[in-house]
């Protein structure tokens, strides 16, 4: 199917219903560091689910969104293993943000930009391996709600 405004690959066409933007708030609740907001692995992640699911059916795919989920998970497997060697591996971590970006601007219908922003964002506050720990429970949250959403 052709872009519905060519050029514009996230422009959203008259017939679909407008989608929810990912706002500030609950986007600026989510802290890896220090002592953890106590709704971070409910509401927050649920919040966050019923964004990104946003009602429409044609974009997020939950397997384009399991797969960074899943590499999310090798690496924090990885880290837990080797603490030590968390500088290594944070480049690659880091890397998320690159192929999210890629897969956006592949389709937008597999990921979109609230998806890339709420991965950047989860990914910037990642800075040794407990918050690598911590991105990881915040994701497979994330994950059930999103689940759900996709459901209903």
């Amino acid at each position: 199917m052709a872009q519905p405004y060519p050029g514009r690959p996230n422009a959203q066409r008259r017939d679909e219903a407008p989608r929810q933007q990912a706002d500030a708030g609950w986007l600026n609740r989510i802290r890896f560091g220090g002592k953890l907001d106590s709704e971070i692995f409910n509401s927050i992640a649920k919040q966050a689910a019923e964004t990104i699911a946003g009602g429409n059916d044609r974009v997020n795919k939950h397997s384009q969104l399991r797969r960074f989920y899943d590499e999310l998970c090798m690496w924090e497997e990885k880290v837990s293993r080797q603490p030590d060697k968390f500088d290594e591996h944070l480049p690659f971590i880091r890397m998320l943000n690159a192929k999210a970006a890629y897969a956006e601007g592949r389709n937008p219908k597999l990921v979109d930009r609230n998806f890339v922003n709420l991965l950047q964002h989860t990914l910037s506050e990642v800075k040794d391996a407990k918050t690598m720990t911590t991105c990881k429970l915040f994701w497979e949250a994330f994950m059930g709600f999103y689940k759900q959403y996709r459901q209903s």
